[in-house]
């Protein structure tokens, strides 16, 4: 007698992974975070609550890694490098733009307002953030400015870490605090202002 073949259990889990990351950022899009349960993302997703927490310890860690979907593409949790043309205003200003787009973007804008929440409120969830994410993209930024650097586009004293808060600080925090419009022509000014105190100085 044959028997019936049994699906694949590791791609059964990944189907009910994904399922359940998309799940929380369709939710927190719709309900908003405070309102945002773990017995919410389950029913939506088709999985039970065990299934969850047998991978999340909690729906911040849930919602850290479905953020990640939006800004990873699926590339094991990296992110990409910044472009160098050689110019590196313009480079900014490139990814900038694209930053504010996405910031704009309700479908990025919502989960990412929810994580920041949470971030604040768990110590073990804001390292997890450092760890996989803020750390990474730092590290990115780092070395197209330091490359920048080595071109002499930046001057040699220039600590750059404080060059990756100038730049990309100000977007952040009009975003978090509501405080203006996020615009193009915002991040602009935001890059031709920081460079002008980063550049190397005329003799």
């Amino acid at each position: 007698m044959s028997q019936k073949a049994t699906p694949d259990a590791s791609r059964r889990s990944d189907s009910a992974r994904r399922a359940i990351l998309a799940a929380a950022l369709d939710l927190v899009g719709k309900v908003g975070y405070a309102k945002l349960s773990i017995e919410g993302i389950a029913t939506a997703a088709g999985v039970g609550k065990q299934t969850i927490y047998r991978w999340w310890p909690s729906k911040g860690a849930l919602l850290f890694d479905a953020f990640l979907t939006l800004t990873t593409d699926g590339q094991d949790d990296q992110p990409g490098g910044l472009p160098d043309t050689g110019d590196l205003a313009a480079d900014l200003k490139l990814v900038l733009r694209a930053t504010v787009d996405e910031l704009n973007d309700p479908r990025f804008d919502l989960p990412m307002r929810a994580l920041h929440t949470e971030i604040v409120l768990d110590p073990t969830l804001a390292a997890d953030y450092a760890k996989r994410l803020d750390e990474p993209v730092r590290v990115v930024k780092k070395n197209r400015l330091r490359a920048a650097q080595r071109a002499g586009q930046l001057a040699e004293g220039v600590d750059l870490d404080v060059a990756i808060d100038m730049l990309f600080g100000p977007v952040l925090n009009r975003w978090l605090q509501r405080t203006g419009p996020l615009t193009h022509e915002y991040t602009d000014q935001v890059v031709d202002t920081a460079l002008r105190g980063l550049q190397p100085r005329m003799p």
